[in-house]
């Protein structure tokens, strides 16, 4: 092996600059600080799939009923992975950690408990409860965040159960669901 010093290396024609050929591995030593004054791609990863979803109309939900929700409208939905149209999941294709997320936004009677789930292949997964969510105006907000493990075949729903007759609303961006991968 032989040793290269130099402050600079540029291209010899062109605008791009190749080190090693495809299977070769690049070492950056431990304590070596890579300084990027331009434009990095392919370091890392990203972020997709990912997708955020609203209602785009009010649904009504029964007392003590697990409801699945409807997020109809898609404010993006990078690689076409959430069905909004029927089945209201997302289905990744790509394994990996997922930040996953719902917030809920009812009218109606005051109630005394929501419960929040996220579904994974068509069983309960996770769930969170928020006791006396009503407030003066019988307006409630719910929130629910978390992070599911997702083969590439496996999808996740977004369900709730509230302990009172309700409606939550659409046409507005209080209500949404969301997913999107962890960079790992």
């Amino acid at each position: 092996m032989s040793k290269l010093e130099t402050n600079q290396v540029d291209p010899a024609s062109g605008t791009t600059l190749t080190l090693g050929t495809s299977g070769d591995t690049i070492a950056i030593p431990s304590g070596v600080t890579i300084a990027n004054s331009g434009t990095a791609t392919g370091f890392g990863g990203v972020n997709t799939p990912a997708f955020l979803a609203q209602m785009g109309s009010t649904q009504t939900i029964s007392t003590s009923s697990t409801t699945k929700l409807q997020y109809d409208t898609e404010v993006f939905d990078t690689d076409g992975k959430y069905d909004h149209s029927s089945n209201y999941r997302f289905t990744p294709t790509v394994a990996g950690k997922y930040q996953v997320g719902m917030q809920v936004r009812f009218n109606g009677a005051a109630l005394q408990s929501v419960k929040m789930f996220f579904y994974k292949n068509g069983s309960e997964h996770k769930r969170t409860e928020l006791s006396q969510a009503n407030t003066a105006q019988n307006q409630s907000f719910a929130v629910f965040t978390t992070i599911i493990e997702l083969d590439d075949d496996d999808y996740i729903e977004a369900y709730i159960n509230a302990s009172g007759s309700t409606s939550v609303y659409g046409n507005n961006n209080d209500n949404y669901f969301l997913a999107y991968k962890l960079i790992t």
